[in-house]
């Protein structure tokens, strides 16, 4: 498969970065000055033209609204989540929901059903965020990666893969919070996906999932590439099965 110019940086954990053919720039669940695996290079990126929130807890969308604000981003999440931001005075936002389709900088995004929990904290406080999700991101050059947020496996990861038909699957494999290896195996069969991006592991000792045991899970399904990528790492132009 053919990235082209399109470029793929994971921040660690669930934040991934991408600079798109035309020059601009997109972040999905940016936790990047308190993130433990986040390098320091990645920690203030030097311009964002859209965010892409799954779901409103702390370690996806900690930098959120300083981002947006520093960067002037459009912000896309569930409707919820959105109205907080909007009150935090984020100027752009983009509140959608499960099923809806919009388009910013470039990539339309597809929301999706995650099974998680969406708690916003808020000082002292913790308010409702409307619903988990994670998205489909079709790129400009046709690149379709599909982002599964937060979330055990369900059955609908078999209509994402009917439907939309990802070239690439970001999925969480940690633990504890998320799907496991296991879980995420049963997954990769549902979505039918040939290249998976391991995610949302290994950040603190309680997500002990790893990309070998996923790769132990899936050793039976031909030609499916486990990408074991390393915060900071970019991945562009040719991805090869090998």
């Amino acid at each position: 498969m053919d990235l082209g110019a399109l470029e793929i940086t994971w921040c660690g954990h669930s934040t991934f970065a991408f600079k798109l053919p035309s020059g601009k720039r997109a972040i999905v669940d940016p936790w990047l000055e308190q993130n433990p695996a986040c390098p320091p290079r990645l920690k203030r990126q030097e311009s964002v033209d859209a965010i892409f929130i799954t779901h409103a807890h702390s370690d996806h969308m900690g930098d959120v609204v300083a981002l947006a604000k520093r960067h002037k981003s459009t912000c896309v999440g569930i409707v919820e989540t959105c109205a907080w931001l909007g009150k935090q005075g984020v100027a752009e936002t983009i509140g959608m929901n499960k099923g809806g389709t919009v388009e910013t900088a470039g990539i339309k995004a597809t929301m999706t059903h995650a099974t998680h929990s969406c708690g916003i904290g808020d000082g002292d406080a913790v308010v409702y965020g409307g619903e988990a999700a994670g998205y489909v991101l079709t790129f400009e050059n046709g690149i379709r990666i599909y982002h599964a947020g937060d979330t055990a496996a369900t059955m609908d990861m078999k209509i994402i893969g009917d439907i939309y038909k990802p070239d690439i699957a970001l999925l969480p494999i940690g633990g504890h919070y998320t799907m496991d290896p296991q879980q995420a195996a049963y997954a990769i069969r549902l979505i039918g996906v040939k290249f998976v991006i391991p995610m949302h592991f290994g950040t603190f000792p309680i997500l002990t999932g790893t990309p070998e045991e996923l790769r132990r899970q899936t050793s039976d399904i031909a030609g499916l590439r486990i990408i074991e990528m390393a915060p900071g790492q970019t991945l562009t132009g040719q991805l090869k099965i090998v």
